[in-house]
């Protein structure tokens, strides 16, 4: 199976594409998808969105896990974000790519096994899990392969629960 993890963002969305083959992962891909600061959002809503097509025919994920919003402080940048995360699944239901969401908590507990882990030790998991030689940068990069990882731990519960709901 293969999985496109997202971190949504307006100035950087990160990715990381990883193949699970019985219980092991494989980092096949990841990056960013950058916009500059200054363009109108409508102009870099495009953009993310052109390169998430291109990303989706590329690497033909079978599904797709975006990390969930959490309310900030900042209301500006949380609609912002919130726009971008639309574009991003969008993107996804037009290919035919199924999409999960996961709440920081989330991603937290199924890559360190501890909802309350700091920032530092998710990114350090993440390396380790995906025997990466460094920690991807920007962060945006090494979220969104936490946020693959996480789907493809959650993904044994989602296939029981689909069986049973059958």
């Amino acid at each position: 199976m293969r999985i496109l993890g997202i971190d949504p963002g307006i100035a950087i969305v990160g990715f990381g594409v990883v193949d699970k083959e019985g219980s092991q992962l494989r980092p096949v891909q990841y990056g960013s998808i950058q916009t500059e600061a200054g363009l109108p959002v409508p102009l870099r809503l495009k953009q993310i969105f052109e390169a998430m097509q291109s990303l989706l025919e590329t690497y033909r994920p079978d599904e797709m896990s975006v990390e969930k919003l959490f309310f900030n402080k900042n209301v500006t940048t949380a609609f912002t974000v919130g726009q971008a995360r639309g574009v991003i699944i969008l993107a996804a239901e037009l290919a035919g790519v199924p999409v999960y969401e996961y709440t920081p908590m989330q991603v937290k507990q199924a890559v360190t096994g501890y909802g309350g882990a700091e920032k530092k030790q998710i990114q350090e998991m993440t390396k380790l899990l995906l025997r990466l030689k460094e920690v991807p940068k920007p962060d945006d990069v090494a979220d969104a392969l936490g946020i693959a990882i996480t789907h493809a731990q959650f993904r044994a519960f989602i296939s029981i629960s689909e069986g049973v709901q059958k």
